[in-house]
């Protein structure tokens, strides 16, 4: 499908401070792409630079393979930041209709009619702004995003100060804008758990450089973290627990009450070595798998690592 945002050694200091040390990376037409960082990390100053707010220090940044100062580029991005930017004397109606005039949308009606009901406000159009919670407003601001159509959203923090039942309502609604209105995301988020149920390609910057980049499953793959879990009835008696330890291969990593976890070598030990080792030593198990890495391990084995 393309690429819809090209990032090629991105440098931007601020004074004496270099705040993006030559970042690159590539996001695809129809991604959901989660850009995840630490508090300072250079999220904020990356987006702005992506819309144009700031501009790069040096490097190449290309939205659809051409400048970012392009009037006609820049109406194909919508954004929603924080704060929403949303007028709260004004109905969601209105919020609407004042961007929509600016940006010159045909048939500005009919356009507001589908985006209210796109995020699940058509009953509450006419009511002030606000008169709305912190979730209603998250999602008025992803539909003033949206009002002129574009093809790529950049979205800071869209479910910050959300309650957990509006944090699901705007995933779905993410997902459904990428699936159905075959848009494409860029989503900085502290939210691990938000970005790894919709996203599918990641980033992680760290002190101005990307420390990571590429699809989630292949990089939970590459970075072999995931592991085994064993659940038994009742824990692992203490003589066990020692010969577990002169069994390296196994990989014992860490026991939590009767859940034991291992990470064995590739090749060293799979599930039913160790389910015969504990069986064998009189363990009662309950329940045995794999697990994949989640994104949070992935994140803070990749910080530790730049700790060292």
């Amino acid at each position: 499908m393309g690429t819809a945002i090209h990032l090629e050694n991105i440098k931007k200091a601020l004074g004496r401070r270099e705040i993006l040390k030559g970042i690159s990376f590539d996001v695809e037409s129809g991604d959901i792409f989660g850009y995840l960082g630490p508090n300072g990390a250079g999220k904020t100053t990356t987006i702005r630079i992506l819309l144009g707010l700031l501009r790069a220090d040096s490097g190449k940044l290309e939205i659809f393979g051409q400048n970012i100062g392009l009037d006609s580029i820049r109406m194909r991005i919508g954004f929603a930041l924080d704060p929403d930017g949303l007028y709260d004397m004004m109905t969601a109606v209105e919020n609407l209709q004042y961007f929509a005039d600016i940006y010159r949308v045909a048939d500005g009606g009919a356009r507001i009619d589908s985006l209210l009901e796109l995020v699940g406000l058509s009953d509450r159009g006419d009511d002030m702004v606000n008169t709305y919670s912190k979730g209603m407003r998250q999602r008025l601001s992803l539909a003033r995003a949206m009002v002129h159509n574009p093809d790529v959203l950049i979205l800071d923090e869209p479910t910050a100060g959300v309650d957990p039942m509006g944090q699901i309502e705007i995933r779905k609604i993410l997902l459904n804008i990428a699936r159905n209105e075959k848009k494409t995301v860029f989503l900085s988020s502290h939210n691990l758990d938000e970005v790894q149920r919709i996203c599918n390609r990641v980033a992680l910057i760290d002190r101005g450089e990307i420390r990571l980049c590429g699809e989630l499953e292949s990089l939970r793959q590459k970075m072999g973290r995931g592991g085994i879990v064993i659940e038994t009835r009742g824990g692992i008696p203490d003589p066990v627990f020692e010969v577990l330890k002169k069994r390296p291969e196994l990989g014992l990593h860490d026991i939590s009450g009767p859940t034991l976890f291992f990470t064995p070598d590739e090749g060293e030990a799979d599930v039913s070595d160790i389910v015969a080792f504990l069986a064998g030593h009189g363990v009662r198990i309950e329940q045995a798998g794999r697990r994949e890495a989640s994104l949070e391990e992935l994140y803070a084995s990749i910080l530790a690592e730049v700790e060292k």
